[in-house]
């Protein structure tokens, strides 16, 4: 029952129909998305009735390379960080390796492309797909061991470096070491910590020329209206963002006091989720399930289960009494 959720995280509707309503309305705690979305959005002016312009997507792209700190030539909008990832895969061509355990898409983005466990980077030269912070486990690797790994790329070899979970803290970030003459392509995404997934944005940072390709493949109009002027004016919120930051990791210690009661203790994660290991993560997540608490499970690692962080103290007090129902 469980094999539709070990694909990606959300799902609701199809947990709802597997599991029945619940005398509660359903909790999704499986995609490591942020729970309070940034609050602007109703206050925006959005024109549905014209194409996206030109001059509007320039300012989307400049806001989020000031968020960035890098030049906005080196920054290029997408809708939603999962087609960046396909496309700058396709554009990159050769031969690849990611490193494993990760996003089911890093082992898509190139044909071909093989697994690599982190423990057998050194040496590796070629084309290289990793996440930092890490999914699922939140494992971060050190500026100086990335920019090791960007220093060994052989001349046709990439690093490609997917910060999706990397806003809430800037310091983890490898964006400073962009440049035309660095094989170095770096995916952010909007949805995440700004808990507006919905709106389908993310960046491809790297090199002009690359990017201008990119923009090749995507078309006159790669984003909406409505992504142009939410990302602006959400990236330009320095007092959300820096509020934001500080709010996350409080809110992920007290769900890891909730696991503690439980005897659960957090062998990995970033302030938007936690990963658990136990004796059976499949028969937890469906008990969990039960009480209309949706996890992350993991076919390929049947014992971790991903918890993305509660909205509020009422939804940490469900999860709270549906762990202790076991």
């Amino acid at each position: 029952m469980s094999a539709r959720w070990t694909w990606h995280g959300g799902g609701i509707d199809a947990a709802r129909r597997a599991f029945g309503e619940g005398d509660a309305p359903w909790i999704d705690l499986s995609t490591g998305i942020n729970p309070h979305p940034w609050p602007g959005v109703e206050a925006l002016t959005i024109d549905w009735c014209s194409l996206p312009g030109r001059d509007a997507l320039a300012d989307l792209e400049a806001a989020a390379a000031a968020y960035f700190g890098v030049d906005p030539r080196h920054v290029c909008a997408v809708p939603g960080t999962e087609i960046g990832l396909r496309l700058a895969g396709s554009l990159v061509g050769g031969s690849a390796r990611y490193v494993a355990p990760t996003y089911r898409t890093h082992g898509e983005m190139v044909p071909g492309a093989r697994p690599i466990a982190p423990e057998a980077l050194a040496g590796e030269c070629g084309t290289l797909i990793l996440a930092n912070p890490n999914n699922p486990d939140g494992y971060i690797r050190p500026r100086d061991a990335l920019t090791a790994l960007l220093d060994a790329r052989a001349p046709d070899g990439w690093l490609m470096l997917d910060e999706a979970f990397a806003d809430t803290d800037p310091a983890l970030s490898l964006t400073d070491q962009i440049a035309d003459d660095r094989r170095l392509l770096i995916f952010r995404s909007f949805g995440k910590f700004f808990g507006l997934a919905g709106v389908r944005l993310g960046f491809v940072l790297g090199p002009a020329a690359i990017l201008e390709r990119l923009r090749g493949a995507l078309g006159a109009w790669p984003v909406s209206a409505a992504a142009i002027a939410i990302g602006a004016a959400a990236y330009r919120d320095s007092g959300w963002i820096q509020a934001m930051r500080c709010r996350l990791p409080a809110e992920a210690a007290a769900l890891d006091a909730v696991l503690a009661r439980h005897g659960h203790v957090a062998t990995g994660g970033s302030p938007l989720f936690r990963l658990i290991e136990v004796d059976d993560g499949i028969a937890l997540f469906e008990r969990l399930a039960r009480h209309a608490i949706l996890t992350r499970p993991f076919a390929e690692q049947p014992r971790w289960l991903r918890i993305g962080l509660p909205a509020d103290g009422a939804a940490l007090d469900r999860l709270d009494a549906a762990l202790a129902d076991g």
